[in-house]
């Protein structure tokens, strides 16, 4: 038998790995969305593309985007699926604040 090895973001920490998954998240929140890009050389927008493909041909009432990070998905839902409600989730405030910054009206909106 083998033991598995416990993988944690901050191994000197002293945070549960929940809250080191969260805190690393918020830490490169800023950065997210074109790390992700590079990183995936690109996957993301792909797939992304897909799932709305596949709720476009459901063509939902709702919707819930659990680890929604920037809101990227449950953007491109609102401006492609007419939805009454959307609803993004995540555990990273971090993330959760890009996503408002992408979603609030500027003050040239007004």
């Amino acid at each position: 038998m083998t033991t598995q090895k416990k993988v944690t973001p901050y191994k000197d920490s002293t945070l549960n790995k929940k809250e080191q998954v969260e805190q690393m998240f918020d830490t490169i929140s800023n950065k997210y969305d074109n790390l992700n890009r590079v990183i995936s050389l690109g996957t993301d927008l792909k797939w992304r593309r897909k799932v709305l493909q596949m709720a476009k041909n459901h063509n939902p009432d709702s919707i819930l985007d659990v680890a929604t990070g920037t809101g990227d998905l449950a953007i491109e839902f609102a401006k492609h699926i007419a939805a009454k409600k959307i609803i993004g989730f995540d555990l990273s405030e971090g993330m959760l604040s890009i996503c408002l910054l992408y979603t609030s009206p500027s003050p040239r909106d007004s």
